[in-house]
């Protein structure tokens, strides 16, 4: 992807508010983060919650985005300030960590974005009755035109920034249709009903698991945004790319929540095809079809991109090598999508484990630097406070990492 004009000097503060340029690619880099994390999966995984655990799924919820914006405070401020990649990173702090992490992700990026393409196929059978392998094809063709567009950088930004909130207003729309019980939602968060451990670690895990909690951090470097300078708006694009896929997340669940209290009963094949359509009628299934398809292409989007950015260099790849690069991941996976019809479960199981897996490895990596490696941050003292809360969030990503790996160990029982 070509380096946009909104490098480090033309990205700089002017006098006390952002330039307009570090605004935009601000902008761009927290809703490539927050799409990125509303894909197909994540559709499915509110959905499934919703249904179980009805409005005490608000407390599991809330605790979740409480846990990822501790982790993505601590990430994009190491990445930010140290102007390293996270696998460089890795590189620096032990040789070879970073080619780990970026062949944990490398696999789990390619299994998970066949996922990906397969959510477009289905997000325009359900809006214009397109056949999903036709409709995943399009949708890849369309994805690999915005890289290969002369101003690809400033392509992506918009775009996701368009889908995004094109997701969350259309969300809403079939929340306020539903008409869920708000109140009781809200007393949940403060006494809930129910603890589910499962849905809270399973929600943390795909918000910021795998290639997710490095896009938007790896977003802001290659458009100029680094150094100690930058902190205020990177710790500004962490939290805010967290609550945007908090504010999905949240009208999404009341979506659903307003229906099965409702005591309707969803298709077990598409609860939340099924929900929407409850809700809405015919509309509320083309709705849903926008809603999967800018939720699936923005993850092809953010998968590719991010994928390429742990194999490449800043400074030692051109341009047009990293661009052939994103081009060729979306058509392998695109291509394994046309011929299996989506991934095998074997396959999303093993790719889950090594998501699992680099989420500890990438942060304990991240957090030592933090910690110990101050000289690779250019001497910029880092907030004790934020490291005493990362370290007790990464606690938790060694709870997803086992619970990644058990089912792989189920298959060879």
């Amino acid at each position: 992807m070509a380096h946009e004009a909104h490098g480090t000097d033309s990205a700089a503060p002017t006098g006390g508010r952002l330039a307009t340029s570090t605004r935009s690619t601000l902008l761009g880099a927290m809703f490539l983060m927050a799409t990125s994390a509303i894909g197909p999966g994540f559709i499915t995984q509110t959905t499934t919650f919703t249904v179980r655990l009805g409005a005490a799924f608000a407390f599991a919820i809330v605790i979740s985005i409480l846990v990822d914006i501790a982790l993505q405070l601590n990430v994009w401020r190491v990445i930010g300030v140290s102007g390293r990649r996270a696998q460089e990173l890795g590189n620096l702090v032990l040789p070879g960590m970073g080619w780990v992490m970026a062949g944990f992700l490398l696999i789990g990026g390619l299994v998970f974005n066949i996922g990906n393409v397969a959510g477009s196929g289905l997000g325009l059978d359900a809006m214009l009755g397109l056949d999903p392998k036709l409709g995943g094809a399009l949708s890849a063709l369309i994805a690999i035109g915005i890289f290969l567009s002369k101003k690809a950088g400033l392509a992506v930004d918009r775009i996701v920034v368009v889908l995004g909130i094109a997701m969350i207003a259309l969300t809403t729309y079939i929340a306020i249709t539903s008409g869920p019980p708000v109140g009781q939602a809200l007393r949940n968060v403060v006494l809930p009903e129910q603890v589910d451990v499962l849905a809270i670690t399973t929600l943390v895990g795909g918000t910021i698991g795998g290639y997710i909690v490095y896009a938007g951090a790896h977003r802001l470097l290659d458009s100029g945004v680094s150094g100690a300078a930058h902190v205020r708006d990177i710790t500004r694009g962490s939290v805010t790319g967290i609550l945007l896929t908090a504010v999905m997340r949240v009208v999404l669940f009341l979506a659903i929540l307003g229906v099965v209290s409702g005591g309707a009963a969803l298709d077990p094949a598409n609860q939340a095809a099924s929900a929407f359509q409850q809700a809405a009628g015919e509309i509320g299934l083309r709705v849903f079809g926008i809603v999967l398809w800018a939720a699936a292409i923005t993850s092809v989007i953010g998968a590719s991109y991010t994928s390429v950015s742990f194999v490449t260099s800043r400074t030692q790849t051109s341009d047009r090598t990293r661009t052939l690069l994103v081009v060729g991941f979306i058509a392998v996976t695109t291509a394994a999508y046309l011929l299996i019809g989506t991934a095998p479960t074997t396959l999303l199981v093993f790719a889950g484990a090594f998501n699992g897996l680099l989420l500890p490895i990438g942060i304990a990596v991240l957090l030592w630097v933090a910690t110990r490696r101050a000289d690779l941050l250019n001497g910029y003292r880092y907030p004790r406070w934020l490291l005493v809360v990362g370290w007790v969030a990464w606690l938790l990503t060694l709870v997803l990492a086992v619970r990644s790996v058990q089912p792989v160990i189920d298959l060879f029982r």
